[in-house]
């Protein structure tokens, strides 16, 4: 491994370790507050699948006036609106692993806000619009300011429901622009890490077989255009079926999906063309009994890339123990993600595609590397120092999973680096990360990445550095 000359980064470590070990000390005090008595719907990412239907008495804040607004004298036309503003300033020391152009240092700031109104006609009918904005300040960091940072002003989600009538499970038909999140988040994601979200336009059904909720859709990917009205790219469709039982006292939750998508003129290890997969896959997970927790996930893909036959696969597991009587509650998990490459370059393809993921929470948040032919192992911990204080340190390390393929990124393009025929090695990355919540509205974190880049790692335009992330963010949501 090749250790930087020159780290400008220490006095922002520091400060990151003592304000872990300040709120470890408060922690042992705030750790026997009992929360407070929940009376309304807990905050989702998705913020559709809140339920406001009921109207909540005693709001703790003033603007939970606004979550449930009656506009018929019978309450059966209502309405909901809130919002979110994200805000996150990132610092960056050797940032592709080296990158010479423009350069590899630098410091920028993220913000977006989200703002939408629900309006409910009845228990037939549904109105959901979310506009939002998203704003970079300049980034000079090779890529400059990317597609996934800004967006002036443009509709996020905007669709019509309609839930059919009668008894039972209900029925829901969803036409319009959306987004979805499905399971752990492994291959359907919204890409919250992004400043731009994902959204399809399309449409989507959703229903209840046999003690699992169903969910069909076909759609088409948006992409964002920075300073343009977001349209759809018929090149770029996502369709079909994702499953999920949750889990119970007696039972462990489990996943079935079979996903198509369809993409225009890409390139994968030196084969190039429209692509077609089909991505059939499964998900395990919950208790073990006692303390322990566990998840498995797989899928196997099939398909083309222009001439060429395309296959993959994928597999992770997670293992987690938590001590629930001891101050802090602490939890170690542990486990291993792989994914397929190509043994060849050109020709068929092997590289399984990773789809529309939330790749910065499984291989780390400083997003070096994808999920496409690697391989990866992660250790870590994770403490309660306090009701709404959490910190979190993971260890990783990563390899390509062949080397007759490429390094690829978060966002699944391949990445400028490639790896030395004697060896695999990419790298290992330690993960600090420190999350408190200021009553319902309020979150802040605080966080440190370095990746220990891999004596592998070379490449046109790189030094092969060490690479170091300090990132600061709040979210307000209300």
């Amino acid at each position: 491994m090749r250790a930087r000359a020159t780290n400008p980064l220490p006095a922002v470590r520091g400060g990151l370790l003592a304000m872990a070990a300040a709120v470890l000390v408060a922690g042992r005090a705030l750790a026997q507050t009992p929360p407070p008595q929940a009376t309304h719907p807990d905050w989702r990412f998705l913020r559709q699948n809140e339920d406001w239907s009921k109207p909540r008495p005693e709001p703790r804040t003033a603007l939970d006036a606004i979550k449930h607004v009656d506009l018929s004298a019978d309450g059966r036309t209502w309405a909901s609106f809130g919002g979110r503003i994200d805000d996150r300033l990132e610092t960056w020391d050797g940032f592709g692993f080296g990158a010479r152009t423009p350069g590899d240092t630098d410091r920028f700031n993220l913000f977006r806000m989200h703002l939408h109104a629900d309006v409910h006609f009845g228990e037939q009918v549904r109105v959901y619009v979310e506009p939002r904005t998203a704003q970079s300040s300049d980034r000079d960091l090779p890529g400059g300011r990317r597609v996934t940072d800004v967006d002036t002003l443009d509709l996020y989600q905007g669709f019509v429901d309609f839930v059919a009538p009668g008894g039972g499970t209900p029925v829901r038909l969803r036409i319009g622009r959306q987004s979805f999140q499905f399971g752990a988040q492994r291959v359907i994601s919204p890409g919250p890490w992004n400043n731009v979200l994902n959204s399809w336009d399309g449409v989507s059904l959703q229903g209840a077989v046999a003690g699992f909720r169903v969910e069909g859709l076909a759609t088409w990917f948006v992409p964002n255009d920075p300073t343009g009205i977001n349209t759809l790219d018929v090149n770029r469709a996502l369709y079909g079926v994702y499953a999920s039982k949750a889990t119970t006292p007696k039972a462990r939750g489990l996943d079935l999906y079979l996903l198509g998508t369809r993409r225009p003129n890409v390139a994968i290890n030196d084969t190039i063309g429209d692509e077609f997969r089909h991505t059939l896959g499964v998900r395990s997970f919950g208790s073990l009994g006692g303390d322990y927790d566990g998840e498995v996930e797989a899928a196997l893909q099939t398909g083309e890339v222009g001439e060429a036959r395309a296959s993959g696969w994928f597999a992770a597991a997670v293992l987690g123990r938590v001590w629930r009587d001891v101050w802090a509650k602490p939890r170690v998990f542990g486990g291993g993600d792989v994914a397929s490459g190509g043994a060849r370059a050109g020709g068929n393809v092997g590289t399984y595609f990773q789809g529309y993921p939330l790749g910065h929470a499984y291989l780390g948040y400083l997003d070096a590397i994808g999920r496409q032919n690697v391989m990866a192992a992660h250790l870590g911990s994770s403490w309660h120092l306090a009701e709404t204080t959490t910190l979190t340190v993971t260890g990783h390390a990563l390899w390509l999973y062949d080397d007759a393929d490429q390094l690829y990124t978060v966002g699944g393009g391949s990445t400028s680096p490639g790896v030395d025929p004697t060896g695999r090695e990419v790298g290992q990355e330690v993960d600090v990360l420190l999350t408190h919540r200021f009553g319902r509205h309020l979150d802040a974190y605080l966080g440190w990445s370095r990746f220990f880049t891999g004596s592998g790692v070379q490449g046109p335009g790189v030094t092969g550095s060490d690479v170091d992330f300090v990132y600061v963010g709040t979210s307000f949501v209300f």
